[in-house]
């Protein structure tokens, strides 16, 4: 890959978006470079994260668009003309995705009476810590339903669309229909208006439980188009654009969520929650993540995915 602070011999201190750095960056796409790739080359000539992201969203956007209205000759990305290439590693389209409606510099939101705690928050990945999202005795409900139905937990299996157990994933779960009890009910509409979301965009909470030595390794929740049955999933509605996760118990020791590709591990305190959103299926948007095992104890927690559409 080739450096653009060498190649355009312009200077990074005004972060500005130029036709030259969108030429090199249909180049560097052209030549089969991966757009995280990319980035990473950016940041280290000392662009700032965000300008490298809108550099490339906008660019290869663009390109996206022209390729697709059958523009092959010429790759025009500031009204002049060059050779031109289906691009690979193009990046999917964005959509909307669920905001907490957090004022800036705000410590709390009020919901019903019920107070939530911002704990800290992140722009990449869009990330958000809550505190006391729900009580203790939403937790021990949650956990006391639950038990009875927990099965080993299974994953998407890529080429139908169905489920299957992996040895990536040793923990035991069930699905809640939405709405199934009135304590899931108060709970999930709380969530709704917590993220700005409709209700009916959500799947059922799944509840697992990680017992000492359980974990689940690093993915991401949504759904991959590569993937043969990725299309049967997308029918009840739509991509994932948003997961949170909301810890019922706090294990003795391990279990943390962790997101390898910013260095975050949020701990696991009982009636807290990590929201984290992703507006296309594409590993930019940094939120790999896993279940660190349990070193002691046990680990309970509530998940809830937020989908483009109505699920059904």
């Amino acid at each position: 890959m080739g450096n653009f602070s060498e190649n355009l011999g312009m200077s990074t201190s005004v972060q500005q978006i130029t036709p030259e750095l969108r030429r090199w960056i249909v180049a560097q796409a052209e030549a089969g470079c991966q757009p995280e790739d990319v980035v990473k080359a950016m940041q280290a000539s000392g662009w700032a994260e965000d300008v490298a992201l809108a550099a490339m969203e906008e660019t290869l956007r663009g390109r996206l668009a022209e390729v697709r209205a059958g523009v092959r000759g010429e790759a025009r990305v500031d009204g002049q003309s060059e050779p031109g290439h289906t691009l690979r590693g193009e990046l999917p389209q964005g959509s909307k995705v669920p905001r907490p409606a957090i004022d800036e510099g705000a410590t709390e939101i009020v919901i019903e009476g019920h107070v939530v705690q911002v704990v800290a928050s992140m722009q990449v990945p869009q990330l958000v810590v809550f505190g006391h999202l729900l009580t203790d005795a939403e937790c021990d409900g949650l956990m006391d339903l639950s038990r009875p139905r927990l099965e080993r937990s299974e994953t998407v299996k890529n080429d139908t669309g169905g489920s299957e157990v992996n040895p990536s994933r040793t923990s035991d779960g069930m699905f809640f229909t939405r709405g199934e009890t009135t304590l899931i009910d108060r709970i999930e509409r709380r969530i709704a208006a917590l993220v700005n979301w409709p209700l009916d965009h959500g799947e059922g909470l799944q509840i697992l439980r990680y017992r000492p030595g359980a974990e689940y390794k690093p993915h991401h929740d949504y759904f991959d188009p590569v993937h043969a049955g990725t299309p049967r999933i997308l029918e009840r509605g739509g991509q994932r654009v948003a997961t949170i996760v909301t810890y019922l118990n706090q294990p003795e020791r391990g279990g943390a969520t962790v997101f390898p590709d910013v260095g975050l591990h949020v701990a696991p305190v009982r009636g807290s929650a990590v929201f984290f959103t992703y507006d296309r299926p594409h590993k930019m948007t940094r939120t790999l993540h896993g279940g660190a095992p349990v070193l002691a104890g046990e680990k309970w927690v509530a998940t809830k995915w937020l989908r483009e559409r109505v699920f059904t």
